[in-house]
Formats: C-alpha cells, structure tokens, sequence
C-alpha cells in the first residue's frame, strides 16, 4: 500500500466548490445569451475591471504591443513558435486521407476537413501566458483552420503586448482584450460583434473550463484543460531540490494546481519537503504557489515502480516528470499523462514554453480518455462511400436488405431492395427481404 507524506485538501471541499462554479458559470452563459454583447460588458468590466466598446484590437493596437516589445522578445517567441509549427507539420503529415476498394466495385474513403472557426482563449490574468497562443493558433493553422479567434484577458489593466505580439506572429485572424466566460461564451455563442465560433481550445482556469464543459455540444471542444497539475515520479537516483523545483514550478500557476510527488524513497520525500519550504522561502511567486501546495501538494511514498505506475495511473495527471533510473519503464507502462517528461534534462517548463510539444493537456483525470491538443484536434474525419458496378450494388444491397428486416426497418431495406431490382434484376416484393443465394 502506498504511504501518504502529505496529503491534500479534502474531497468535499472541492465538490462544494465545484458546485459554486458550476452555478457561477451557467448564470453567465444564460446572461450571454440572452443579452450578447451588453452581458460581455458588464461581466469584463466585474471581473476585469475592463470596459470598451468594442473588446477588438485594432492593427494599431497590435502594432503598438509588439513595438513595445525588445528584438530579443521577438526572436524568442518566433523561436518558440517556430518549435511549435515543426511539431505540428509533422504530426500533420501522418494524417493521410485514404481510399480504398474493399470489394470489388465497393470504394470507401475518408478525408480531413478542417474546422471552418475557432476560438482560442490564452489565459493572462495573473501571468502573460503568452505560449498559449502558440500552442493554439499556430496548430489550427497548421491543420488549415480559415477563421481563428483569439481572446485573452487584459494584464494590469491594458492588453498585455506580449501576448498580443504572440497571436499576432502565430497567425491569429482576429484578437481580442477579453477574458474569463465572457469570452469562451461570446466567442461560443456570438454577440452582435462577435460571430460565433465552430470550436473552442486552449486552458483556463477552473471557471474557464467549466464554461467549456457546459457550451459542449453547441460548439466543440478540445478538452477539459482546467487548472495546471503536475506529478513528479522520483526515486533516489535523482534528490530533493529538483524535485522541489519541478513541483513549485508549476503550483505558482494558481491557488488550485495539484503538484503531487510519487517516489519509492521515504528519504527523498522527507528531502523534498524541506526543500519546498526552503524554496517558497525565496520564490517571488511564494504566496500563490504555498497556497497551492497546502491545499493541493502531495507526497506518495511507493514499494516500487510498479506500485508508481499505479498510482499514477490512478492520479491522471497533466503533466509527469520521470526522473529515476529507469524512465522508459514508465513510457512503456504508464497510460494515463497528458504529456511525459522524460529523465532530468527536461522538464515541464520546457514543454510549456518552447520545445514544440502542445502544453493544452487534460486535467481532472480526464488522460484516462484523451490526450492533448495537437492539429488532429482541429480535423473533422469525414467517410464516403462510393458504389461503381451493378453487381457490387446488388450484393451489398441484398445482405443490407435482410439486414434490415432483421431490425424492422421496412423503409431502410427498401433502399436496399429497389437497388437490387434496378442492378440486380431480382423481383423482390415491396417490404421482403432478398433471398439469400444458396451456397454451392
């Protein structure tokens, strides 16, 4: 049985928050609806603080956030963005469209078709995440998305330039000054200003997800990104420094990111609970990520890798960083992770800043059923058939008759059934079933 070092908040308490978002949340988008643009409005400015006309950036607004900019800064975020693209080219060209003849005269394909619009949120209401848009604009461009929409909350009371700069130089069609549900829902539902959108993607907090779990079905979605996680799987190979810094490294996301640690050495999770509280001793980002640990840290000491493995099936996390001797094992076994960081030399920052990977994970354990945002998601799988001798359709038609007896579809096998009278010659009455052929 896995030893608990330090646990988390209780489970109740977070249901009962749950609750009051849920309630939260499905107020604003009832607003939303019913009073578009006006509801915006009075929601950007209660929660921002943020009031204009039109939430829109001009090209010279746009213009004026990357002059602020030094050369550096732009040739960082081209980098990191150029990381992104070549990821997603790649992962673009194992997508094929395919065509095939599967009986003789019977051809059966399907294509990608891209999504027409898409929304993308890019969180910044308590950092500049500016790497959000490149995860998000660039792969839907990437994917061939015509119309992308880009929203991000002001910073400080003005659009944050580097985010601005990063829609922008990502490709971003049309970028607005807009955050929380007030944005996932105008860019959901459409406002007299804002036309609706065909998906949405990109993090959030927790209230942003919640937005996108209840506006599922009338707009898609790319997943349940909710508030950042992260688990560290570590044995004594590695110490308690490193592990400290990964699992802070990500708590200073916000009050409500789980940072948990998973390792088979009671000496290293003693190790890195000193070194966490030395840590957020000189963090400048301290109180929010001490707020985050306290509710949300945890320390799992395990018998071995495979009681590791376990658990952190069990967990689900967004992000997990191996650092023990052996981390292929847990490429090779682990099965619920939104992304894997593999050994000491890398890292989750790495994954969310600059490496090319997507950073948009599932959260809430919802990596037992989906990974995370890449072009794929922005691609609509659609079939076709297509029947090109007589004989083919007869024969087809002929099984899908009886086939559809069998359910009581008299109106679907007379599809079948007029086809094999016209193709095939056969006399069958109006409702039966073609006789099956006796075998040789």
């Amino acid at each position: 049985m896995p030893k608990i070092v330090k646990s988390g908040q209780d489970a109740g308490v977070q249901a009962a928050e749950d609750a009051n978002i849920r309630a939260t949340v499905e107020s604003l988008l009832g607003d939303i609806a019913s009073r578009g643009d006006a509801a915006v409005r009075d929601a950007s400015r209660k929660f921002d603080g943020w009031d204009r006309t039109d939430f829109r950036l001009t090209d010279k607004e746009i213009a004026d956030c990357i002059s602020q900019l030094s050369p550096q800064d732009v040739d960082d975020i081209r980098f990191a963005q150029e990381q992104v693209r070549n990821f997603a080219e790649i992962q673009r060209t194992a997508l094929k469209d395919v065509e095939a003849e599967t009986l003789p005269g019977v051809i059966l394909g399907h294509k990608n078709i891209p999504v027409h619009a898409v929304g993308c949120y890019v969180p910044g209401g308590k950092y500049p995440l500016l790497a959000s848009a490149h995860m998000s604009v660039i792969t839907a461009k990437v994917a061939g998305v015509k119309r992308v929409v880009t929203c991000a909350p002001p910073y400080q009371g003005r659009p944050a330039p580097a985010i601005v700069a990063a829609q922008k130089l990502a490709g971003a069609d049309e970028i607005y000054c807009l955050g929380g549900v007030q944005a996932v829902g105008a860019m959901a539902l459409g406002t007299e200003t804002m036309p609706a959108v065909d998906m949405l993607v990109g993090p959030g907090n927790a209230y942003v997800a919640e937005a996108k779990r209840q506006l599922f079905g009338r707009v898609g979605i790319d997943l349940f990104a909710g508030p950042t996680e992260t688990l560290v799987i570590a044995d004594d190979s590695t110490d308690g420094e490193l592990c400290a810094t990964d699992l802070l490294g990500q708590a200073e996301h916000g009050p409500d990111s789980p940072a948990v640690l998973l390792t088979t050495s009671e000496k290293l999770a003693r190790d890195t609970l000193a070194e966490i509280e030395r840590l957020l001793g000189i963090l400048p980002t301290a109180a929010i990520a001490r707020k985050a640990w306290e509710a949300h840290g945890e320390i799992i000491v395990c018998a071995n890798d495979a009681e590791m493995v376990r658990e952190a099936d069990r967990i689900g996390s967004e992000h997990v960083q191996v650092m023990t001797r052996d981390p292929d094992y847990f490429l090779e076994n682990l099965t619920n992770y939104g992304a894997l960081f593999l050994g000491p030399r890398t890292n989750v920052a790495f994954g969310d800043k600059v490496i090319g990977t997507n950073h948009t994970l599932p959260t809430r354990t919802a990596a037992r059923y989906t990974g995370g945002l890449w072009v794929g998601k922005f691609l609509k799988t659609v079939t076709y058939q297509r029947v090109v001798t007589d004989k083919a359709a007869a024969e087809i038609g002929a099984y899908c008759s009886r086939l559809c007896n069998l359910e009581g579809f008299v109106g679907h096998a007379e599809q079948a059934n007029i086809r094999v009278r016209r193709y095939g010659g056969k006399n069958v009455p109006y409702g039966a079933s073609v006789p099956a052929t006796p075998s040789a």
